[in-house]
């Protein structure tokens, strides 16, 4: 089969819609499959090509209240790439601007599209002091979503919201992580001693993401005030961090900036405790990265959450809306070994029994599904 995938996101760039997307690409290929990846050009450069698929860049633009965002827009050079490429299918990788053209040409090569649903942008519009678009980002959503003849997203509850949303053909497209990559033997000694700042004593939190708004990673400095012991290493980057490092000032926080490979699977390995305040997850990757690594998790009851965090097996979830729930919480696994290194196993547990494979699988039958024009009933 030949894809042709539209993502506003991709290398250099890494978040979870980057890595989903290079998980999927390395088992196609392994399944015999052909890729063409088409993804906005940065001023950094780019592999041209990634697990034997070609990459086709679009010149592209910073999104003013997000820089690191890229508004790109296509051009004739995307048709002809798509022509030379000749795909027997398109697959609109959560569609903003890049993929706002994927419904266009789907239509003119007469092939199938699928989209797949990753990030709530209508609730992050509020985050960014854009609340006047909320209702406008939703029809978009919407009006996008419903060209498509199959519509994926990677949670139950953003499932839900979707067909709340109007929008139809919706189906789950399992979760995944690398177990064999992020594993518990990966603790050092030394990145302990970077994260906690040289401080080997005390109980380690750990959150890795994008240092936005709308991830709420303001909401544990009462955790460092109220919790004796605990210190926190933020790993991550984003538009909120100078902010944020304002904010954790003269707290023991350890800010690392970007992570990759070897280094992150390191950090993730030598905390104690994964915390994740996020409340607008459609999948929240990183914890299932914790929980292969052995952390169990502390994060909010909301959206994905639940289906990636067993409360009281592999982690713990606290109601967002209580005040000093997440202290609370954060507390009880700070005081308490024995329930602290039984969820950690339990952690690995529940990360050795989701894979990419199996999710890349669950996906070539969506294709297929489309194909057949049987995902447009």
């Amino acid at each position: 089969m030949r894809v042709a995938f539209f993502t506003e996101t991709f290398l250099p760039k890494v978040d979870g819609v980057v890595t989903r997307l290079r998980h999927t690409l390395e088992h196609l290929s392994q399944m015999g499959d052909e890729a063409l990846v088409v993804a906005p050009k940065y001023p950094e450069g780019g592999p041209g090509s990634y697990a034997g698929a070609r990459i086709h860049r679009v010149a592209s633009v910073p999104f003013p209240p997000y820089p690191e965002v890229r508004i790109a827009p296509a051009n004739p050079a995307v048709g002809r790439a798509l022509r030379r490429f000749d795909p027997d299918l398109i697959h609109a990788v959560h569609p903003f601007v890049l993929g706002m053209s994927a419904p266009y040409y789907a239509r003119r090569l007469g092939v199938p599209l699928v989209a797949s649903y990753h990030a709530h942008v209508a609730a992050y519009a509020r985050f960014y002091g854009l609340g006047f678009l909320h209702e406008a980002a939703r029809w978009y959503t919407r009006a996008i979503h419903n060209r498509a003849r199959l519509n994926l997203c990677t949670s139950e509850a953003t499932m839900r919201y979707l067909l709340a949303e109007g929008v139809e053909r919706v189906h789950f497209w399992p979760q995944g992580v690398d177990a064999g990559f992020f594993r518990p033997d990966r603790a050092s000694k030394e990145w302990r001693l970077r994260l906690s700042g040289g401080n080997l004593e005390s109980r380690l939190l750990l959150f890795v993401g994008r240092l936005a708004p709308e991830k709420g990673i303001e909401r544990l400095k009462a955790v460092l005030r109220e919790v004796p012991g605990t210190r926190l290493a933020v790993v991550g980057d984003g538009p909120a961090r100078r902010d944020l490092e304002r904010e954790f000032a003269g707290s023991p926080v350890v800010f690392t900036g970007m992570l990759h490979g070897e280094d992150l699977a390191a950090a993730y390995a030598s905390a104690d405790i994964f915390v994740f305040p996020s409340t607008t997850e459609t999948l929240g990757l990183v914890m299932l990265e914790a929980l292969a690594s052995g952390l169990p998790v502390v994060a909010a009851d909301a959206g994905a959450t639940r289906e990636v965090v067993e409360d009281g097996a592999c982690g713990l979830l606290y109601d967002p809306d209580s005040d000093g729930a997440l202290v609370r919480t954060v507390g009880r696994l700070v005081k308490d070994d024995v329930l602290r290194r039984r969820m950690g196993r339990e952690a690995r547990a529940t990360a050795e029994r989701r894979s990419w494979q199996n999710a890349t699988e669950a996906l070539r039958g969506f294709y297929e599904l489309a194909r057949s024009g049987k995902g447009a009933e």
